[in-house]
């Protein structure tokens, strides 16, 4: 209870005493700032492996205000609530509790959250996030950079699809520039 009530009298406005715990944790060169190394070694998925880098570079430029390629301690923080927010949301379809999301869970998942995709859509997904050897499934990291992605680029599909048809007509190198700027 006193260690409670130390951590939080410590902890700055605005930041979840949790993340502040764990960024003193991860800040290993005690910069103020949390680099694509030590956010990788915070994260784990369910089986115990880190995250894989593509999530993590995509967290870290969602989380980077000062576009340093690093994350503050109130970026750590925003990234705590929304990492707490996406395993709430992964445990929940992770119906088996295998610790992993299947195609069938993903596409589950996926209309729940309002999109109209085939479950060959999810299954397609899942088999290119597989870690080859394993059961097929994807991992928390895996979840995360998918749905992210899938918001980021439906998103950029709305901003073409004025009429709210699900058509857009546009060049090769609009879907592109959008891509990149959204993904990147």
């Amino acid at each position: 209870m006193i260690a409670s009530s130390l951590l939080e009298s410590n902890t700055p406005p605005g930041v979840n005493p949790e993340a502040f715990q764990w960024f003193q944790t991860v800040d290993t060169d005690r910069s103020g700032f949390i680099n694509h190394s030590e956010l990788k070694q915070a994260l784990v998925n369910s089986n115990w492996s880190t995250f894989n880098d593509e999530t993590c570079l995509m967290m870290i430029n969602m989380f980077d205000r000062t576009r340093s390629g690093r994350i503050d301690l109130y970026g750590f923080s925003a990234l705590w609530d929304y990492m707490q927010r996406w395993r709430a949301l992964f445990q929940q379809y992770d119906r088996d509790g295998s610790g992993s999301i299947s195609g069938t869970e993903l596409h589950q998942a996926l209309v729940q959250m309002g999109y109209n995709l085939s479950p060959q859509f999810s299954e397609a997904v899942v088999q290119r996030f597989t870690i080859r050897g394993v059961r097929p499934g994807i991992q928390l990291d895996r979840f995360i950079q998918v749905c992210t992605q899938l918001q980021t680029m439906t998103q950029q599909f709305r901003e073409k699809d004025t009429s709210m048809t699900g058509n857009v007509r546009l060049s090769y190198e609009d879907f592109l520039s959008g891509a990149m700027t959204r993904l990147m």
